[in-house]
């Protein structure tokens, strides 16, 4: 199948013009990384706690982003999580201790910050959808509102670990009311509870932390990652064909690396560990479609001996050019759908794969192949032979072999 047949578009003649379009979109990139928003690395990379908050009703992140501002957590970022639905944020924070005294640390300044109102109109009250079990059977082992004897503990905490569970499994962790408690245990215990208890509208899912140490040395292996591939790639090519091959494929995908990063740095998203697994794929679906064009060029400068390399060029390119459209563009259609349908979770990494597909299938045609050209150029120029180029097997017809420039 082809979308394209005797295809003869002067790519090289363009040059320029790519050459603009990415300088354009390079800079703004390398602006925003050292005058803007920096390199926004994730929790993964940069150390920090991230707390999860499941809400009863739909919330606004900036509202959210208020309420931690007003309360003193400063450089907190606040993001929905998951399908819209579901009333899920995540909260990042800058808070790097790795002990558990941390994670209840980070959880009770989320829960005071977020409480508000509800918290002093409810002075002397516990929070039934951010307390545990252990919190409520202790409560009703106080109040013993069924007057148990000896087995009182162990029936409260039963009923404790009963009411928990029903509200983190059958409620995804929200209760809309004590009311929502009928049914579930004695209205005795129910009765006892509002008068202990009351009800946010949001309660803490989970809370992670990683540790500076951890971000660090996540950072250095991410940076040796992309560099022992790109030192690869430069490798295979070198050995495939020659090694203006590989250095011409290397600065493409340094080129598309940092477009990538670029935007992500000018759309202030974050870097985690998933955004570099798939910059390290697009790395790859780059690469393999840049060895595609010079296979063919390789190919063509047999066949074409008396050809300037520039035409070579273009007609390997215009040859590749429907087997480049067919696959990126069914690539690109796949991950567009995970972009916009994956969920918040995938949403990052989908994007990094989105703008790599683009930029990899154009830097295949406008980047790599000028860079190869223009090198064999610039070596012409100075009387020596193009590496690309084969030398020639006799003089052409007509001609002495004195005459003839190898």
């Amino acid at each position: 199948m082809e979308f394209f047949k005797n295809t003869n578009i002067d790519f090289l003649g363009k040059k320029w013009y790519f050459l603009a379009f990415s300088l354009v979109f390079s800079v703004a990139g390398l602006l925003s990384m050292a005058f803007w928003h920096g390199i926004p690395l994730g929790v993964d990379f940069r150390g920090g706690t991230l707390v999860y908050v499941k809400y009863s009703h739909t919330v606004d992140p900036s509202s959210v982003h208020d309420d931690i501002d007003r309360a003193g957590l400063k450089n907190a970022r606040v993001q929905s999580y998951g399908p819209a639905g579901n009333n899920e944020v995540l909260i990042s924070l800058d808070i790097q201790e790795t002990s558990e005294q941390s994670l209840d640390k980070g959880k009770t300044q989320i829960i005071q910050a977020l409480e508000g109102k509800a918290s002093s109109a409810s002075t002397g009250k516990q929070d039934l959808n951010n307390s545990s079990s252990i919190a409520i059977a202790n409560y009703l082992l106080e109040k013993d509102p069924l007057h148990l004897g000896t087995d009182a503990n162990a029936r409260y905490t039963a009923i404790a670990q009963g009411i928990v569970d029903n509200r983190d499994k059958a409620r995804s962790g929200v209760f809309g009311s004590i009311d929502d408690l009928n049914g579930v245990a004695d209205p005795a215990v129910v009765a006892s509870i509002k008068d202990g208890f009351f009800v946010s509208d949001f309660g803490i899912r989970n809370v992670e932390i990683v540790g500076p140490q951890v971000g660090q040395q996540l950072r250095k292996q991410a940076i040796l990652a992309t560099l022992y591939s790109l030192a690869g790639m430069l490798v295979y090519l070198a050995l495939r064909f020659e090694w203006i091959y590989g250095v011409a494929a290397v600065l493409t995908v340094f080129h598309d690396t940092l477009i990538t990063v670029g935007a992500f740095s000018l759309l202030n998203r974050e870097i985690s560990l998933t955004v570099i697994a798939a910059i390290l794929t697009l790395i790859g679906y780059s690469n393999n479609d840049t060895i595609v064009v010079f296979d063919r060029i390789r190919e063509n400068i047999k066949l074409l001996r008396r050809e300037k390399l520039a035409d070579i060029v273009n007609k390997s390119i215009n040859q590749t050019l429907s087997r480049t459209i067919l696959t990126a563009g069914l690539t690109f259609l796949t991950v567009l759908a995970l972009f916009l349908f994956g969920g918040e979770v995938l949403h990052n990494f989908s994007l990094a794969l989105v703008i790599g597909i683009l930029i990899g299938t154009y830097s295949s045609i406008a980047i790599a192949a000028p860079i190869l050209v223009a090198y064999q150029e610039w070596r012409t120029n100075r009387g020596q032979r193009p590496i690309a180029m084969p030398a020639r097997m006799g003089p052409p017809s007509g001609q002495s072999k004195e005459k003839v420039k190898v």
